[in-house]
């Protein structure tokens, strides 16, 4: 659509800055879930190296996650007080430059090798806190209600676009030359990354290419267009936030939506920490065989979250009701994902993968929670509102990959960690069918 301009009378076509603004958030968290599954890639040769055990191996995998979720409320407030550009700017350098750092470790000896990996891993979970509230905040401000499924969709999906691409060359580093080529590929890149990201992102007032038809579309439908502006400018009370958050933690819909996102990120760590060794152990495939496996589910992974995004904005038109445009790609992918319980009852290795592919593509399909933030989270604290979901979703970072080591420890295979994980989908249903109600916008109450 375009509009008339003011000034000449004549019609002004819109841009479409915000498509570009996507692309980018795309890349990076492309880098982010690279990042993230370096480990389940290397584990396998490093563990032999160093002699990890499976619970051992566990616990590193969660140090990640640790980091993570302590940093979420700071990495939110940040955002908040400094705006999108910049704190993320320093994110991405930071967890990328640890990352590199980490194909060092095997110049320590003995325990120092797991302590060094374990810190390492730890500082870049840190680093990385303030990515997805970031990348909330950015659509939030970016994006009409209409239009942010699928723009979530679309940054969301890169956790799957980054094992289809990055799976296979890490895995091909690790057999070839040594999986410490692995950190310094991924880390080196990531750095690069940083960098462009200063180049491309800007606030929606401040972007060279975006004009006021634009900005118009953008928020007639929603978009928090000046939310930097106003954020970075206002003077907050002290003890202000902590009022703020216990407003967020006392509502049903946003504790519903909080154990939705524990349970659906239970998924998330499984298939970025154990499935490549699930892969190799229980399935009996070599490392390089592994990686280019693990592909083809992230491949419908990826198809599926970005048809999560299209199909919950179609819904939104259609109907034009939110909750309901939200709540059913997020039901019915969950259903979907269960299915990787089936493999406990299959051998052929053709179908193991294919029941994969179907959980991979349930989970991307039901994998709208950013979306759902976005749609909820109050514009005065979008980025805190965004770190304390995250928070939540990513305590099971943590549990997830400590518990599925040690029910391998104790039963000697993956049977168990299947229907663990499986169970998680399932409460995820539960939680946005009878626990959420309506989707709508938190509105803040004054705090004295």
């Amino acid at each position: 659509m375009d509009i008339v301009n003011s000034a000449t009378g004549t019609l002004q076509k819109r841009t479409h800055a915000r498509y570009w603004i996507v692309v980018m958030l795309f890349i990076v968290t492309s880098f982010n879930y690279g990042d993230r599954a370096t480990l389940s890639i290397a584990g396998s040769a490093m563990s032999q190296d160093i002699g990890l055990d499976s619970v051992g191996l566990g616990y590193i995998f969660s140090a990640f996650s640790w980091a993570y979720v302590i940093g979420q409320i700071p990495g939110g407030w940040l955002l908040d007080r400094f705006g999108s550009k910049r704190v993320y700017f320093w994110s991405i350098f930071i967890w990328s430059l640890f990352t590199f750092m980490q194909g060092f470790v095997d110049l320590f000896s003995g325990s120092a090798i797991v302590i060094s990996l374990f810190a390492l891993r730890f500082l870049v979970g840190l680093a990385e806190a303030p990515s997805f509230p970031g990348n909330s905040r950015i659509v939030a401000a970016w994006f009409p209600a209409q239009e942010r499924g699928t723009a979530v969709s679309i940054f969301n999906s890169a956790q799957y676009f980054a094992t289809v691409i990055f799976a296979p060359i890490m895995a091909w580093l690790t057999h070839a030359i040594g999986w410490a080529h692995v950190f310094w590929f991924m880390g080196g890149l990531g750095i690069i990354i940083s960098f462009v990201w200063l180049k491309v992102i800007h606030n929606p007032n401040d972007h060279p290419g975006v004009n006021q038809a634009e900005l118009d579309h953008m928020k007639a439908g929603g978009a928090l267009i000046d939310m930097d502006q106003v954020s970075t400018k206002k003077d907050v009370v002290k003890g202000e936030k902590f009022k703020q958050i216990k407003q967020l933690i006392s509502s049903r819909m946003m504790l519903g939506i909080y154990i939705g996102q524990y349970c659906i990120n239970a998924l998330t760590y499984f298939f970025i920490t154990w499935f490549p060794v699930y892969l190799v152990q229980d399935r009996g495939m070599t490392i390089l065989k592994a990686g280019f496996v693990a592909s083809v589910p992230a491949i419908c992974g990826f198809i599926g979250g970005v048809l999560g995004g299209i199909i919950s904005d179609y819904l939104m038109r259609k109907t034009n009701s939110l909750t309901f445009a939200r709540k059913a790609p997020i039901v019915v992918g969950m259903l979907l994902s269960m299915s990787m319980i089936i493999c406990n009852y299959v051998e052929t290795e053709w179908i193991v993968i294919g029941v994969m592919a179907l959980a991979f593509f349930g989970k991307g399909l039901g994998a709208l929670g950013w979306a759902v933030m976005a749609d909820t989270a109050p514009k005065e604290i979008s980025g805190l509102s965004g770190g304390l979901f995250n928070m939540f979703g990513n305590i099971s970072g943590i549990v997830t990959p400590i518990a599925i080591g040690y029910i391998i420890a104790t039963t000697g295979s993956f049977s168990g960690a299947l229907v663990y994980v499986g169970i998680h989908a399932l409460l995820a249903v539960i939680s946005y069918l009878f626990i959420v109600g309506d989707i709508k916008r938190i509105e803040l109450k004054p705090t004295k």
